[in-house]
């Protein structure tokens, strides 16, 4: 099993954990999230004196993609995301980066579908559809390494707000319970936003379960 290591930047000002996660024996990453400072990430890759080998979305909002396009600049790399969420990404209106005044959009190199198993950077991670905070959020699920890179879907003792343009709390708590039920109870969680936690911690106090 390829070893891992995962460092977090938390960017932008809603403080977006974007992540990298790098096999330590080929030095590949996977960023996830480039949400906002391009310059923080790509300073973080050269710490990490690794390889950008993919860039994971989660979902489309502005907090989630406003560093892409400088990274990708600085480091060319395939872009993935679900096939639900191309409106958010070709709509700065939609995804709110428009609101920021950049109007950012994402063109995906490959959309992906719930239960898609794909290779990358030596690991073979899972796809999970989870919408309610957007309609195409989904989250990535490393089963060996036991980690799930869960988005804004769910959080330490809460899940993403469902209020924005294609929210939905009825599917918010369907794709919660999807996850506590279908994923190990020692599984670790990290989000969007905030601090890492468990499977195990969430059946046990989140107030949506």
């Amino acid at each position: 099993m390829p070893k891992m290591r995962i460092s977090v930047c938390e960017v932008g000002p809603i403080v977006t954990n974007c992540y990298l996660i790098q096999n330590t024996d080929t030095r590949e990453i996977i960023v996830v999230d480039p949400g906002d400072s391009a310059e923080t990430i790509t300073r973080a890759v050269l710490e990490m004196e690794g390889t950008v080998a993919a860039v994971l979305l989660t979902h489309g909002h502005h907090d989630h993609i406003l560093g892409l396009p400088g990274l990708l600049e600085k480091c060319p790399a395939p872009v993935y995301a679900c096939s639900d969420e191309k409106e958010m990404l070709s709509d700065p209106k939609i995804n709110m980066s428009a609101f920021e005044g950049q109007n950012v959009t994402a063109e995906p190199d490959v959309w992906l579908e719930d239960n898609e198993v794909i290779g990358m950077a030596g690991f073979d991670i899972r796809v999970i559809h989870t919408p309610g905070h957007t309609r195409g959020s989904c989250c990535y699920y490393f089963k060996e390494q036991n980690i799930l890179i869960s988005g804004d879907t769910l959080f330490r003792g809460s899940v993403g707000r469902t209020d924005f343009p294609g929210g939905s709390m009825k599917q918010m708590y369907g794709s919660l319970h999807r996850l506590l039920e279908e994923l190990p109870d020692d599984t670790m969680v990290f989000p969007g936003h905030g601090p890492a936690t468990t499977i195990e911690f969430e059946k046990r106090n989140n107030p949506f379960v």
